[in-house]
């Protein structure tokens, strides 16, 4: 979708959406760059297949990549919305934690689940949830899988080593997105030369699909 295109389809959606409220007094927010360089990432999002990026803490990476994704979903464009991180702990671990899969990662994916709420609702989030259409999976149990109809999002990905990411990369099917964002400055793997982030955007840069 063109830039022009794009803001046009905006235009339009959110003179019915913007106010559009889930639950009691919920306002919902709008996807809006706010610089230049968050301008040319959402581009890059809706034009290309697989997205990396990669910059410092509070440039809005994960915001960006959440508000596009919603923006799919709510329109339709695709059947599912899939968000993983490679489960890594920064500094002392947080030990055993109880419950199944999905509460063992979830403390690892509250910020990518609060900005959902705040471009889909609270309550179509835990109701699209309930039906799987959004699906939290740690990003070391996606092997063997294929997404069809899919958006992907893989969080914290300096945190993934070049195999992770190369396994990330290839559950892509058919009207599917993937993006892959992070922070090559906070690696919090023991090794840091094992993170495959920037490798990964090194070797499938000039690839057609992929920015």
């Amino acid at each position: 979708m063109s830039r022009r295109k794009r803001k046009r389809h905006l235009r339009n959606r959110n003179k019915n959406r913007k106010y559009k409220s889930w639950g009691p007094k919920e306002e919902l927010k709008v996807l809006e760059a706010k610089s230049k360089n968050q301008e040319i990432y959402i581009d890059a999002i809706y034009n290309s297949d697989i997205t990396f990026c990669s910059g410092p803490a509070g440039s809005g990476k994960t915001a960006i990549a959440v508000g596009v994704a919603s923006e799919y979903i709510l329109d339709e464009e695709i059947e599912k919305l899939v968000i993983t991180r490679p489960v890594v702990e920064s500094g002392k671990g947080l030990g055993h934690l109880p419950g199944t899969l999905v509460d063992k990662i979830k403390p690892y994916l509250v910020p990518l689940i609060e900005e959902m709420h705040l471009y889909i609702g609270k309550d179509k989030v835990r109701d699209m949830r309930y039906q799987n259409l959004i699906e939290l999976c740690p990003l070391e149990y996606m092997r063997g899988r294929n997404f069809h109809d899919t958006f992907m999002v893989l969080d914290e990905a300096q945190n993934a080593t070049q195999t992770q990411i190369k396994m990330f990369l290839t559950r892509i099917g058919e009207n599917s997105k993937l993006v892959v964002n992070g922070d090559p400055s906070q690696i919090d793997l023991p090794n840091k030369n094992q993170s495959g982030l920037i490798e990964s955007k090194n070797i499938l840069k000039g690839i057609k699909e992929i920015s």
